[in-house]
């Protein structure tokens, strides 16, 4: 009875997966103190537990990153996070219950925050944003919470979504009134653009990549705007002079790629991935709870991770063959000969016999009566010839170049088809 409620609670689980109920009411884990090891991380790179935050993730790397604003106003990397598990495929989210992470710019604010999360701790991405809803894309509940179970969501462990959680509690306590979450597809370098550069996302992943550009050059905070169901980033002049000429560097490094040898590939995932620094923990653990990460999601799929598949020029899956099927299909149309007596075959060692014919009744003519015309006494029970006499008289009654009749031109012909096949199959 016990093991029945504890399967139908990890189904339940399952089912509400980043729906984020109360279900924790009146705990305090969100009122704990950020971890001593991640304030002398803060304290080691000049920074203060009051700073702004800032967040960036990536699905194909399975990281999140907390940067912090110093005094100087620009961003720093403070912390890069594992994510235990997220779901879907690259690529955005679309509609309700299609288990995809979304990707594009956010803003969390304080009221985002859920301290009650059935999921330990967790805040709200904020999707669906305006250019969601200017693609009328749906869904909701979109979190980064504890746990290891996805759908839809960044699923982080409950040790680092704590640490995540009291580091966006004490910018908000300072002043801060909504912190930028930035997720992408993944790392915007050229290796990744080369290989994707025939996903039918890449317009938007690129669209992306000029805020992701933005930010790298300013290290602030991009100021984000919607538009024609585009992203755009505002910048003075200077800054969009920087940003156009790192993009037209990393085009740059892209084509070197490509002109190397990058191949473009496509990515398919059983239903998201893991950290690589989870994926033998995972891949050991035993049905669908683990005791360090709790309830895992859909296990079967992240053990060997993603499964990459080649891409032909115009974007489609790229089917090889090998070399000794296509020796195979070269030959099919070839008949197969028919077996013939020893001595006519060594008369005839060139001309190919025709293709078997359907067997014949005993009403009708034998086949090798009409293909040899006369050579049929070869085959009858009389006394047989001798093998020399037999070599000799083959030659004579072979057709000749130029048949006198009808049913002797018809083999003849039919085999010299039969042979320039043959041969020029060979050849090829």
């Amino acid at each position: 009875m016990l093991k029945r409620f504890a399967l139908a609670a990890s189904l339940a689980l399952a089912l509400a997966a980043c729906q984020d109920e109360n279900l924790a009411r009146g705990s305090t884990r969100h009122l704990a103190p950020i971890p001593p090891a991640a304030m002398a991380l803060m304290s080691a790179k000049g920074m203060s537990k009051d700073d702004p935050i800032l967040i960036r993730a990536y699905k194909k790397e399975s990281e999140l990153e907390v940067w912090k604003r110093g005094s100087n106003g620009k961003y720093a990397l403070l912390k890069t996070y594992p994510v235990c598990r997220w779901s879907g495929q690259l690529g955005p989210k679309t509609r309700e219950g299609d288990r995809q992470v979304p990707e594009g710019f956010y803003t969390v604010t304080p009221a985002q925050m859920n301290p009650n999360s059935a999921y330990y701790l967790s805040f709200d991405t904020g999707y669906p944003n305006a250019y969601d809803r200017s693609l009328g894309r749906n869904g909701g509940d979109i979190m980064v919470h504890g746990s290891c179970s996805s759908r839809g969501c960044f699923a982080m462990t409950d040790q680092n979504i704590a640490e995540i959680y009291a580091i966006a509690r004490e910018a908000f306590a300072s002043g801060q009134r909504g912190f930028q979450f930035q997720a992408y597809p993944f790392r915007m370098t050229a290796e990744n653009l080369a290989k994707h550069r025939l996903d039918p996302n890449i317009a938007f992943w690129k669209n992306l990549k000029e805020g992701a550009d933005t930010f790298e050059v300013t290290k602030e905070e991009v100021q984000v705007a919607v538009a024609n169901h585009r992203y755009q980033f505002g910048r003075d002049a200077s800054v969009a002079e920087a940003v156009m000429q790192k993009q037209r560097a990393d085009e740059q490094d892209v084509a070197e790629l490509i002109a190397k040898g990058t191949k473009p590939i496509k990515l398919v995932y059983h239903d998201g991935d893991t950290h690589e620094s989870f994926r033998t923990a995972l891949a050991n653990a035993s049905g669908v709870s683990d005791s360090k990460l709790g309830y895992v999601s859909r296990i079967e799929g992240i053990s060997s991770g993603p499964q990459q598949i080649a891409l032909d020029d115009s974007g489609r899956e790229k089917i090889e063959t090998p070399p000794t099927a296509l020796a195979f299909a070269s030959m099919k149309e070839v008949p197969v000969e028919a077996p013939q007596p020893k001595a006519v075959a060594a008369a005839q060692p060139v001309a190919a016999a025709p293709a078997a014919a359907p067997a014949t009744t005993s009403e009708e003519t034998p086949f090798y009566k009409k293909m040899f015309g006369g050579v049929a006494d070869l085959f009858s029970t009389s006394s047989p010839q001798p093998a020399a006499e037999t070599a000799q008289a083959a030659p004579a009654m072979a057709p000749a170049a130029a048949p006198t009749t009808k049913a002797q031109a018809k083999p003849q012909k039919r085999a010299e088809a039969t042979t320039g096949v043959k041969v020029a199959q060979i050849r090829n």
